[in-house]
């Protein structure tokens, strides 16, 4: 009976953050994945790309593309990333795919999206990722009314960003590349922080390499500096603004001016950002890196708690 019990309260844990009206379908897929696991006597199972019905593609990279898919035992539907190996060699990035998949196969978090598996052959690595219906919150935010959000909307994702970064960062794991581009939505509007091939894990948090993109770097990254995982809390700022404005606060015609913004942290104010934002947004674009709000902060940050419910 303590045993039933033990395995009801664990279905409810996995279920928790689902809304109440896609439960009952997303129960029925857990169980037949269950099941398959139980059929295979807890054996690790070798993926093969016959496994799956390969449907409509999703998006291309420079190294591979994205197709939706399903698993044709469970019916499951999920994102299959296929990857290039003479692309991934010839770019010099096989050990940042490695490292992508480390890192992103031990998160398990509401708003970070799962690497479900992994398997290759002769010419291809194969990523199995949850599938967010909804695609790139980028196109939600280019669709948006003056191509930005609203208040309750900027409010919510910044929420639920910097609660999927605080677990990235108590993981000893900094993103590093945080935009619109690396969020997807699911098919109730909530945020799946992705695309973790920028990410670190880095028990010290100490780190020189530059990367992420042009227009979210903190001064640190500019300057050649040692970073740590506050640069996920610059991003955010930025991140924010861009919610809010449609563009982020840096955004120059040249490399050069883009950085001199950064480091002068010359933030443009315009009025459709309230007193409340501005509050939040400076907090978080500190020249000093020990000097941005701490994450946990941002998430009970009182223009935050004010909006983010009414999405």
């Amino acid at each position: 009976m303590g045993s039933k019990n033990k395995v009801e309260d664990q279905d409810h844990d996995e279920l928790s953050h689902v809304p109440e009206h896609l439960r009952e379908q997303v129960a029925e897929g857990l169980k037949a994945i269950k099941e398959v696991i139980a059929e295979r006597n807890g054996k690790p199972y070798e993926w093969k790309l016959s496994d799956f019905q390969i449907g409509a593609p999703m998006g291309r990279g420079k190294f591979g593309r994205v197709y939706l898919a399903r698993d044709k035992r469970t019916k499951y539907m999920v994102a299959l990333k296929m990857l290039f190996k003479k692309e991934l060699l010839k770019g010099g990035m096989e050990h940042q795919v490695m490292r992508e998949i480390e890192i992103q196969t031990h998160l398990n978090h509401p708003n970070i999206l799962r690497l479900l598996t992994y398997f290759w052959d002769e010419k291809k690595i194969f990523l199995v990722l949850e599938f967010a219906g909804k695609g790139e919150l980028y196109k939600h935010l280019k669709d948006a009314p003056h191509g930005r959000f609203n208040e309750a909307r900027a409010a919510k994702y910044t929420y639920q960003v910097a609660d999927a970064l605080h677990y990235c960062h108590l993981n000893k794991v900094i993103h590093r590349d945080l935009k619109p581009e690396n969020l997807l939505l699911t098919m109730d509007g909530n945020v799946k922080l992705a695309d973790f091939g920028w990410s670190v894990h880095a028990p010290s948090f100490r780190r020189k390499t530059m990367c992420g993109t042009l227009d979210y770097l903190p001064p640190e990254m500019v300057e050649s500096r040692v970073y740590d995982e506050h640069v996920d809390h610059w991003c955010i700022g930025v991140l924010c603004y861009e919610f809010l404005v449609g563009k982020p606060p840096f955004e120059s015609s040249n490399q050069q001016q883009t950085f001199k913004k950064i480091v002068q942290v010359q933030v443009p104010w315009v009025s459709v950002i309230s007193p409340g934002a501005k509050d939040l947004i400076s907090s978080l674009l500190k020249y000093n890196p020990r000097e941005r709000l701490p994450l946990p902060k941002v998430m009970t940050h009182v223009w935050i708690e004010a909006n983010r419910r009414k999405a």
